[in-house]
């Protein structure tokens, strides 16, 4: 797994719309792939509800994540889940794109709106192709990647105080979870991610 972590990935908050309002998520999986027409893909776990809207509306809009992103917008649009909270209800750094789909305003540099043409059952995520119907420049601030994520953005990791329990922490995103034995099939709540990227506290 070392040997994926050097694949370079940006970031970006995908949003999407429902019957309930507008949903969004932290994602990495997003690539342009041919110019002629301009398409990109995006993957997108089954497990987190922008998903479903996606798969419901065969539209979304994707916003690029600059290095002047502060960690609260991770943790708005990627530690929580839409069944849960209405990320827009009380989140004010958004405008909307003609496809009547939010993008973020604040911690992103462009955004890109893409309405489904095709999808990819993948197992645990659906990869949707996209043609790109617009995107806009909103500044020239640099884009994150998850390298500059990790050294600049995210929080590094307190010492914790002694527990009895074994604690485990994910790598990809620092959630913690005290228990004796971490079972092979356990998912991160938070980044989604499985048990083999959680290390020993």
């Amino acid at each position: 797994m070392e040997a994926m972590y050097k694949l370079s990935y940006g970031l970006f908050v995908v949003t999407a719309k429902g019957d309930r309002g507008m949903n969004g998520c932290i994602t990495n999986t997003v690539i342009q792939v041919t110019v002629e027409p301009n398409r990109i893909t995006l993957a997108v776990n089954k497990a987190n509800y922008t998903h479903d809207l996606i798969v419901a509306s065969g539209e979304f809009n994707v916003s690029v994540i600059s290095e002047k992103a502060s960690f609260d917008l991770f943790k708005h649009f990627g530690f929580q889940s839409g069944r849960d909270v209405d990320k827009f209800g009380y989140y004010e750094a958004w405008s909307r794109s003609s496809n009547g789909l939010a993008y973020v305003t604040e911690g992103t540099n462009a955004y890109i709106s893409g309405k489904v043409v095709d999808s990819i059952d993948l197992g645990t995520h659906t990869l949707f192709i996209a043609d790109v119907t617009e995107m806009k420049v909103l500044n020239n601030d640099p884009s994150a990647t998850y390298a500059y994520y990790f050294a600049n953005i995210k929080p590094k990791p307190q010492a914790a105080a002694p527990s009895q329990k074994t604690k485990w922490r994910c790598k990809i995103c620092g959630y913690e979870i005290e228990t004796e034995v971490l079972p092979d099939d356990f998912i991160c709540p938070w980044c989604k991610h499985p048990a083999s990227d959680f290390e020993r506290v």
